[in-house]
């Protein structure tokens, strides 16, 4: 890597001997260009430690007014909400949104992408699979669209990332329910679809330790985003198993507490904290709808303003210019008592 500090293209054409319409072409479509070429151009990037502007340059061309918003199941209450926050905040700055959902399908996600660098957008906000995405794909449309990564953080890609502190979440929730009660086990999937499930199980687990119990995960079967069914249908297996190791119930997120809600209802057993009540349960995100469930659900629940607002501004700042180096930004989530927990 060179000690030279490349400011613009056309240093970076002086340095790298490739003419400047030719470095346009490049990052603009990288495979519009002879491969020769772009092995000369790769490794000047190398050495000289050189990012292009992308953004300027996407100014340059004058672009749409447009921008994509991408979630991993847009049937999903959580994504939905933050969508439609994000939807809003682009309107009121003067763009045109676009809605798209991978269906928690990779291949899907990545037909996603090439649908939008088509439409050449102004920018994207990106909700990606997590480990199950194409990271080289991701790491190829980020280079073409400026595009701002949230709610769960693929490595250093994209402009920044923006989502909520999983670790405080889990903690958090758990210290209350330490203090108010029985200490919880923590109730999960066993091959989660969003990988924020991940960290919220080591966070339980450190918050456990930290506070003098013992951890115990009970880690259900099913896979894809069903997860209200897969919570009921493994909650009857937990209870008939008597995996339950104490009273309360600390689930991976609100839609899995809301399908073991359901197998308490149908086991006959009393949820909350009254005198009747024999278990406690208590679910994360705060999914639109815990309001209303039987008993209304205790959740730590995502700053969905703070979160889509913190994520649209850094995108149109860098649609404007003004690019910073890469930085993760994770908010803290609200704890909600209510009569479940």
């Amino acid at each position: 890597m060179s000690d030279s500090k490349i400011r613009n293209m056309d240093e970076f054409a002086r340095v790298s001997g490739v003419s400047r319409p030719t470095l346009s072409k490049y990052f603009n479509e990288p495979e519009s260009v002879r491969q020769t070429t772009r092995r000369k151009i790769d490794a000047a990037l190398k050495k000289y430690d050189y990012r292009p502007n992308i953004y300027a340059m996407n100014q340059n061309r004058k672009l749409t007014k447009s921008i994509g918003i991408v979630v991993p199941l847009l049937s999903d209450p959580y994504f939905a909400e933050i969508a439609r926050n994000l939807e809003q905040r682009c309107i009121a700055a003067g763009y045109r949104p676009t809605l798209f959902s991978s269906h928690g399908d990779p291949a899907f996600e990545v037909e996603v992408l090439d649908t939008l660098r088509s439409m050449k957008p102004a920018g994207v906000l990106f909700a990606p699979l997590g480990r199950a995405s194409d990271r080289a794909a991701l790491e190829r449309f980020c280079a073409d669209v400026p595009t701002l990564i949230f709610d769960s953080s693929v490595d250093e890609i994209g402009l920044a990332f923006v989502g909520s502190d999983n670790f405080q979440f889990t903690s958090h929730i758990t210290d209350y329910l330490c203090r108010t009660g029985e200490a919880p086990c923590f109730f999960e999937m066993k091959t989660p679809a969003n990988p924020n499930a991940h960290r919220r199980r080591q966070s339980y687990v450190d918050a456990m330790q930290s506070f003098g119990f013992t951890p115990h995960v009970i880690s259900v079967d099913g896979e894809g985003w069903g997860f209200e069914e897969i919570g009921r249908v493994g909650g009857h297996a937990a209870f008939d198993q008597n995996q339950f190791s104490t009273n309360t119930i600390l689930c991976s997120n609100d839609r899995l507490a809301i399908g073991l809600l359901t197998a308490c209802y149908e086991k006959g057993i009393r949820v909350g904290r009254g005198a009747e009540c024999t278990i406690r349960v208590a679910g994360q995100d705060g999914h639109p709808h815990s309001r209303y469930t039987c008993p209304p659900l205790t959740t730590i629940s995502h700053n969905y303003d703070a979160v889509s607002q913190t994520a649209a501004e850094a995108l149109f700042a860098a649609i404007d210019g003004h690019v910073t180096p890469w930085q993760s930004t994770r908010l803290e989530g609200k704890l909600i008592m209510r009569a479940s927990a």
